[in-house]
């Protein structure tokens, strides 16, 4: 009873492991806003010109292709096929297609007609025939020597102009951003041949799986590359975006470009925080999103030198022009000059002065009634006032140029200042403008400026003085641990236009809440609308809510970038209120969004996890098998696995690094970094979320063992209509000459293809054993439960030989059975082929045989789940190559195939019987530790431990 309560209460526990996972899951694949991206839409047909490569080129890269965007009919484009614009190279990415340009092409060839063709752009696209790179690296050194010839290629087109282009900019899209910036680790590359990079969703830090050494590998040349020559890199400008949440498939934390920060070259910033875009999108929307896409287009128009109709080489202006689209966009041109001496038309405008420190106005319905240009002044309070900030918002305001600062008045009259709009900040509906007071006591007055907008179209305008410390609150976030139950009550009474709720200790990535803003407003005249910005300090990922007034209004405050070390700064929810309102603001532990949050940060490790359960629970089979000679069930073996006999070791060996005499010996040992540590430098590292992980691990290897002993037994019954099933022998050869043969033709296949197809063909042949052996169990066992022991039952005359009975009274003994077969009054049993007499230990036998196969099938799912990407991206280039070169399953595979003769006709009795078993079932529990301490990144190692796991099992066989 205490054996049932303890496995019942078990089984609740690893339900509830794995419900939380299913939620967490569920929070990062359907749990986000909704897509508000406009599409793109083509006025001409899409046309995709093929440039004709050189002979040697197109014979090196078959697969691969440079495609010239435009629109036109196809008559027309053949006509044209001369390029005299600025080029741009479009870089696709995992399984991207060269036709992915045709957002970026088209609206660029609408704004350079706006501009009446002064100049334009000319898109380029590769095909990298949609290949896997994201799960197979091998190609990415190739996709990047492909892309340097197709760049001298671009330029060859522009030879015969007169400014003709010496670079190109490059717009990379996932895993073509990577490709651009390894194009630098080229020797004989020539940086000058890049101006601009700018990236959609690229994974810039690390890989999102890292499934082959080739992939991180490629990632660490690229990455220690621009760090250690960001001095002769300086120039290479780069704009890396990434998507919010919306985006699964990359995580915007992966998106910021690795840099030790010397320049001011780069700029990382989520789609969420564009200015007039202000949305989240998926891995493939950002391609196309009409926001972004406008956005990025604005940039190439506004980088061009109008001297020579290229992109500036001014980096300063690169940044500057970067920053006005993607960060703080203002109605002023980013090309003026921010702070323009300019001078007022003195008497001849309408000049009024405000004497408060709080000011609003409304413009008349009809703009006729408005003079032609109103200034308002309004004087600096004085230092011993307490006022720190000019705060000013407008709604509908046309006038690109609004705000100055006065230097020189007289009486009332400003004659001379200096154009401030330029610090202006567009947010949603509302031109804003936060001055610190300090910084401009140069001006006596602030001058606004309102000119005749159009017709019928009203604007407002509201400024006041304030003190920045009594608008900002702070307020305690609640305990990750709360479940929602906690709650923390903010009240304003709002006077004022803006207000600050700091959330201290909001800093780790896993945290996640839930804010409840409700707005109550006693005397209202007209619409309002309030704006909500949840802005992080170290990042550009802030998100922006718009809402009525009054209002609820549901935010989620969560982090695509932990905080930096160096960092004592705290995010804010931003609230730019109505005045007179009273806003109440709760805030709560959102426990599906911190599920959510350890998914998208964590999932990825996950499967280092599931592999260390099943092989605790592999060594906890074998070690209950010498000790006690026989086999535990899979998910009672699961009960071994126990996160403290792991983890802590993992991390008593991080520590220990931090002492060089230990580096030492870890250098001596040639020991790689421990996988932890490169967690570490990204901020997402954490011991209770390892344990956390390992734990949610065995919850997925307690119901997966307990599906895939359900559908085994189902495909058993399934196999035992089509094949008669046959008593298990004790004894069989483990290599046999057909055994021989079938391993020297997988070596063959493996060195002459892929590695990935002898590990597909071995699993399901391993499957297919393993079917046949369940079936062949169920009926031993319908045997023993339908047969009379042997010393109860009289013995039933055969035609046997006096010898063969002589045997069967020696071997008769207690416990033994008469087999089914005998008897014709079981009809069901008749064709099964049996020995004549069958013990209760050939059964036992038989299911500890057949317990060691399920785990080692388990073992093999996900060694398969690893070779995939190998196998698909082979499959898929078959074509173009009959061989995967590199290959990152080959040695796996070898290895595999000599073993897993023996792993088939394996069987429990020559197991028991070996002398290596119980050093076998201790190592799999330092291999668990080895896993992870060195497999929970770098996952392409996982599939070596299992192979040298199942190597060491194949020996115990054999000695």
């Amino acid at each position: 009873m205490a054996g049932g309560g303890c496995s019942r209460l078990s089984g609740i526990l690893q339900g509830i492991l794995l419900a939380s996972v299913g939620l967490g899951v569920w929070d990062v694949l359907f749990v986000y806003e909704e897509n508000k991206c406009s599409m793109t839409y083509m006025f001409e047909y899409p046309e995709y010109l093929k440039i004709k490569l050189p002979k040697k080129l197109s014979n090196l890269y078959p697969s691969y292709g440079l495609y010239r965007y435009k629109e036109r009919n196809s008559a027309e484009t053949r006509k044209e096929l001369k390029a005299t614009g600025i080029p741009v190279l479009f870089l696709p990415g995992n399984a991207g297609s060269y036709k992915q340009v045709r957002s970026l092409g088209s609206v660029a060839l609408r704004k350079a007609e706006n501009i009446h063709n002064k100049f334009h752009f000319d898109f380029y696209s590769i095909d990298f025939n949609e290949e896997l790179v994201a799960l197979y690296g091998g190609s990415l050194e190739k996709q990047t020597k492909f892309v340097h010839a197709c760049i001298k290629v671009i330029l060859k087109i522009y030879k015969d102009q007169i400014d003709a282009p010496s670079s190109v900019a490059i717009v990379g899209h996932s895993m073509g951003g990577i490709v651009a910036r390894a194009l630098f680790t080229l020797p004989n590359f020539k940086s000058t041949l890049i101006s601009l990079i700018i990236t959609q969703a690229t994974p810039h830090v690390a890989p999102v799986l890292i499934l082959d050494s080739y992939l991180i590998d490629f990632y660490t040349t690229v990455n220690n590359h621009w760090i250690l020559n960001e001095e002769t890199l300086r120039n290479i400008t780069i704009l890396s975006m990434g998507g919010g949440f919306r985006d699964y498939q990359v995580r915007s934390g992966l998106t910021i470009v690795p840099s030790l920060g010397l320049y001011n070259n780069t700029l990382n910033v989520v789609t969420s925080a564009v200015p007039r875009a202000w949305v989240s999108t998926d891995h493939l929307c950002i391609v196309w999103c009409k926001e972004l896409v406008l956005a990025t287009v604005r940039v190439f128009f506004d980088l061009v030198d109008h001297n020579t109709n290229q992109i500036t080489m001014d980096l300063k202006k690169r940044m500057t022009v970067l920053h006005h689209h993607f960060v703080t966009y203002s109605e002023k041109d980013s090309e003026d000059n921010p702070e323009t001496l300019v001078s007022f038309p003195g008497s001849a405008a309408t000049w009024s002065e405000i004497k408060t420190y709080e000011w609003t106005y409304n413009s008349p319905q009809f703009s006729a009634r408005l003079p032609n240009a109103s200034y308002f002044i309004l004087p600096l309070p004085s230092e011993e006032e307490l006022y720190s900030n000019l705060y000013c918002r407008t709604t509908n305001l046309e006038s690109s140029n609004w705000i100055y600062g006065c230097t020189l008045i007289n009486q009332s009259v400003c004659q001379e200042g200096i154009d401030l709009t330029g610090e202006e900040e567009l947010l949603k509906m509302y031109k804003i403008v936060n001055f610190n007071v300090e910084k401009y006591r140069s001006f006596s007055h602030f001058v606004i400026h309102v000119s005749k907008a159009r017709v019928n179209k009203q604007f407002r305008m509201e400024c006041e003085y304030l003190t920045a410390k009594s608008r900002t609150m702070s307020i305690p976030i609640t305990n990750v641990l709360s479940f929602g139950a906690s709650v923390h009550r903010v009240l304003i009474n709002s006077t004022g236009l803006i207000h600050y709720v700091q959330l201290q200790d909001f800093e780790k990535i896993y945290q996640a809440f839930e804010i409840h803003v409700e707005s109550r407003c006693h005397s209202l005249h007209g619409k309002r609308a309030d704006v909500y910005r949840f802005h992080v300090p170290w990042s550009h990922e802030d998100s922006v809510v718009t809402t009525s007034v009054p209002s609820s209004t549901v935010i989620y405050a969560k982090l695509h970038r932990a905080r930096p070390e160096n960092d004592s700064s705290a995010p804010e929810l931003q609230l730019h209120t109505t005045r007179n309102c009273q806003y109440e603001i709760t805030i709560r532990t959102s426990f599906c969004q911190v599920l959510g949050q350890l998914i998208r940060f964590y999932g990825v490790y996950l499967p280092t996890y599931v592999v260390a359960n099943i092989l605790l629970v592999f060594g906890r089979q074998l070690i209950h098998l010498y000790n006690e000679g026989n086999c535990l069930d899979f998910t009672i073996a699961l009960h071994a696995a126990k996160p403290y006999n792991v983890i802590p070791f993992v991390n008593l060996a991080a520590f220990l690094l931090r002492y060089e005499w230990f580096q030492d010996v870890w250098s001596i040992l040639m020991l790689p970094e421990i996988d932890i540590l490169i967690l570490n430098e990204q901020g997402i590292s954490s011991s209770a979320i390892s344990i956390l992980l390992f734990l949610f691990g065995t919850a997925i290897v307690y119901w997966s063992g307990i599906f895939f002993s359900l559908l085994l037994k189902q495909l058993s019954s399934l196999w035992s209509l089509f094949q008669r099933p046959s008593v298990v022998k004790k004894e069989n050869g483990l290599i046999g000459l057909q055994s021989s043969c079938v391993v020297i033709f997988f070596i063959i296949i493996i060195w002459t293809t892929c590695g990935a197809v002898v590990l597909v063909f071995g699993y399901f042949l391993y499957l297919l054993k393993v079917i046949s052996f369940q079936a062949s169990v169920q009926a031993m066992k319908g045997i023993l439960n339908l047969a009379p022991r042997a010393e109860t039952v009289e013995k039933i005359p055969t035609s046997s030989s006096v010898e063969e009975e002589e045997e069967e009274e020696e071997g008769e003994e207690e416990g033994t059975f008469r087999p089914a077969c005998d008897f014709p009054e079981e009809p069901d049993q008749l064709n099964l082929d049996c020995p004549k007499w069958l013990s209760l230990s050939d059964v036992d036998d038989a299911v500890n045989t057949l317990k060691i196969y399920i785990t080692i099938l388990h073992l093999l799912n996900w060694l398969m789940l690893f070779s995939a990407p190998s196998f698909i991206y082979w499959l898929k280039n078959l074509r173009y190559a009959r061989r995967l070169n590199p290959d990152p399953c080959d040695i796996v595979a070898t290895i595999l195939v000599l073993t897993m003769g023996i792993l088939i006709n394996s069987h429990s009795t020559s197991v028991k019987r070996s002398k290596l078993l119980k050093y076998t079932a201790r190592i799999q529990h330092f291999l668990v530790i080895a896993m992870a301490a060195f497999g929970l990144v770098h996952l392409y190692r996982i599939p070596y431990f299992i192979t040298f796991s199942l190597a060491l099992y194949a020996l115990c066989c054999l000695i």
